[in-house]
């Protein structure tokens, strides 16, 4: 396999980090050349042959569509007594947004979004928001997998689509897209400042018939992080809440005052206040003073609203970890995990606590990635709409009216696998238990299996069905689902654990899970293998360059691997800054370049490995993947490949093409399937 590599030559450079010299050999590897380019796709045509040889390619792709017809629908948008939703037509070039009168109701078109697309793929809708007054459609259009994404504006009644739309470009969807005034006149967005790669954003009013400006709120000149701003219907207040992993309210506005400015709120905090406007309170979750949360109200008009002695708590932090709020109608719904399953407990507006939702088993609500998001609902619906799926079967869609016994189902879940749910744990070298669960079929042990985990910026790894996960099961593979130190699942105190200066926990713990499946008799080592995206991918590098001796194979994907270079770029030195260290002290250069993968690599015996990257990643840059398969390919001294795919048109995962995605799935699965030697390619049953 080694002599089949296209060739990567080496350069003289160094990096001067603080002081400190570090060596970066393939940096040509940066760049967008034409060599570049052709190197790339050379690496692509090696991997798809190699993924996919003696293997029926159309027999993978199928298990990866019945697999994909149970996954997570886009919810719909409420305004007005209408439900606003996209939806996707089967083979159609483009989505179209419909509303109806009920949650999935037939409905009519309100946006038709055919020829907006780029490169033969459809646009992506990166979110979607209906005025409060129903009037006026607003939506995020992504069209080169990016994320980046533009606002479009349509008029409800004919469908037609406005002008005077702002020209801004918004980094992503994790902002909530737009914030409507509560009259429908104009709405709040977070937009770029400047050109993407630059990742400098604020946020802007817009007015429709008007202007836009950007927002005087006061969280710092040029910040990167991410603000959103939040309002009710009913109520006069506007509130900023800053932060996308641990938001907290940092401003707040009397709109009833047209020359009010905005005025500090909670500031100076480092925990969590995730709420929602409620009358003349804001309502939320906090892990201040209560790592697995509590549910307090914060008066809008407090004279010192950032001293916790003035809160006035609801609920009480108790065993399970709360995690969010949902307006609906006149309730707020409480999101909470216990052992990582839902929960959810109803509350009225005054915060007391009135009843519990049962829900359809033991899994997960369907939640944005980060909280920051989660806080973008829009005007509250009489009704609480929710997906909800498990590691066994996919996503439905219920809808829970307050007073009601039973969730009623709007969409039941499409696939069931043939596999029973586990739960285990692993004690780490300091004692801790680290919790697993177990999906596996009939077969017996040893089995092959796949680790997916991630542990990283307060982000829960939830018990939901993911297509291309349960297509693993489907194949014949035990799927084992680790919840690391750094994580969101088990409160701030799980989180920070693993966070900054301690790191290294995280990549200790998913040591311990695997060394603990080996000792229990689940797996061997030569049918054990790994999986994570993002920093879950840093997290695999990690492991195949420091035990190499573990794994079969190891699959990053869309991942982080240079945090030295990482740098270099405005977002990840944002991330790098927050999450791992300060790359201005010298010794936390040293400490940042013993947990860097592609600063790690050495020549050796490592496992099969297939790195897959998307051509617009914005977050993780594709140069991650093309530097550190070089390095790896190079320094591999075992039969083992080391195979790199970069597919174009694909980004960081939220805003790639459906067609991009399956395709990316199947070779991914494929390479599984074929390193592992799972028993055969099988469809899950319906439901």
């Amino acid at each position: 396999m080694t002599a089949a590599y296209p060739p990567a030559r080496t350069v003289e450079v160094f990096e001067d980090v603080a002081g400190v010299r570090v060596p970066d050999p393939y940096r040509w590897l940066e760049e967008e050349t034409e060599e570049v380019r052709q190197w790339q796709r050379r690496q692509a045509a090696l991997a798809t042959a190699a993924v996919y040889a003696g293997q029926d390619p159309e027999a993978v792709r199928a298990l990866i569509r019945a697999c994909d017809a149970g996954s997570r629908p886009a919810l719909p948008k409420y305004a007005a007594g209408r439900w606003f939703r996209m939806v996707s037509p089967p083979g159609g070039p483009a989505p179209v947004v419909v509303v109806a009168d009920e949650p999935f109701g037939a409905g009519r078109t309100v946006a038709d979004l055919a020829g907006s697309g780029e490169g033969g793929h459809p646009p992506v809708v990166s979110w979607l928001a209906p005025a409060p007054d129903g009037r006026v459609l607003a939506l995020g259009l992504c069209t080169d997998g990016s994320e980046h994404n533009t606002i479009r504006l349509f008029d409800v009644a004919s469908g037609r689509q406005l002008g005077g739309a702002p020209e801004q470009v918004l980094h992503s969807a994790w902002a909530g897209g737009v914030s409507w005034l509560p009259d429908s006149t104009g709405f709040f967005f977070l937009a770029l400042t400047g050109a993407p790669e630059d990742f400098r954003q604020a946020v802007f009013l817009h007015r429709l018939g008007g202007g836009t400006e950007p927002e005087p709120i006061p969280v710092g000149a040029g910040s990167r992080e991410y603000t959103l701003v939040q309002m009710s219907p009913g109520s006069r207040w506007a509130v900023a809440a800053h932060r996308v992993g641990s938001p907290v309210p940092v401003a707040v506005r009397d709109l009833s005052d047209p020359g009010g400015a905005w005025r500090p709120f909670v500031t100076g905090c480092s925990g969590t206040v995730a709420g929602h406007v409620v009358g003349e309170r804001y309502i939320a979750v906090t892990d201040v003073g209560a790592p697995r949360g509590r549910v307090v109200a914060i008066p809008l008009d407090a004279a010192d609203p950032g001293d916790p002695a003035g809160w006035s708590e609801l609920v009480p932090e108790g065993d399970t970890v709360l995690r969010s709020l949902t307006p609906v109608g006149e309730h707020l719904y409480l999101s909470e995990f216990d052992r990582t399953f839902a929960r959810v407990r109803i509350l009225d507006r005054s915060g007391a606590v009135t009843g519990e939702m049962p829900l359809p088993g033991r899994g997960a609500l369907a939640a944005p990635f980060f909280p920051l998001t989660a806080l973008a609902t829009g005007a509250p619906a009489a009704d609480f709409v929710f997906a909800f799926s498990t590691l066994t079967s996919s996503w439905g869609v219920y809808r829970h009216r307050p007073g009601e016994t039973e969730p009623e189902t709007l969409l039941p879940p499409a696939v069931v696998l043939d596999a029973v749910l586990e739960e285990g744990a692993a004690l780490a070298p300091d004692g801790v238990a680290v919790p697993y669960h177990v999906v596996r079929g009939a077969g017996g042990a040893p089995a092959p299996v796949l680790i997916s985990a991630y542990g990283a910026a307060n982000v829960p790894l939830l018990p939901q069905y993911q297509p291309d996960l349960a297509a693993f099961v489907a194949a014949g593979g035990v799927l084992v689902q680790a919840y690391l130190r750094g994580g969101g699942e088990f409160g701030r105190d799980w989180h920070l654990a693993a966070h900054r200066e301690r790191k290294h926990v995280r990549d200790a713990d998913l040591v311990a899970v695997a060394e603990h499946l080996l000792d229990t008799g689940l797996t061997t080592s030569d049918r054990l293998a790994l999986t994570g995206g993002s920093d879950g991918g840093l997290m695999c590098g990690i492991a195949l360059t420091r035990r190499p001796e573990l794994w079969r194979a190891v699959l990053p994907r869309a991942p982080l691997l240079d945090l030295v270079g990482g740098t270099r770029d405005p977002y990840l030195d944002f991330v790098i800054r927050k999450a791992w260290g300060d790359p201005d002290d010298p010794d936390e250069v040293r400490r940042l370049l013993g947990l860097s993968p592609y600063q790690l690599v050495e020549p050796g015996v490592f496992p099969a490995v297939y790195l897959q990257a998307g051509a617009t990643d914005p977050r993780c840059r594709p140069w991650h993947a093309r530097k550190f398969a070089a390095r790896l390919q190079a320094a591999q001294r075992g039969e083992a490949p080391i195979l790199l795919h970069v597919f174009e048109d694909a980004g960081h995962g939220a805003a790639t093409a459906h067609d991009v995605a399956a395709a990316q799935d199947a070779e991914w699965l494929a390479f599984l399937i074929g390193t592992l030697g799972l028993p055969g390619v099988s469809r899950p049953g319906p439901t």
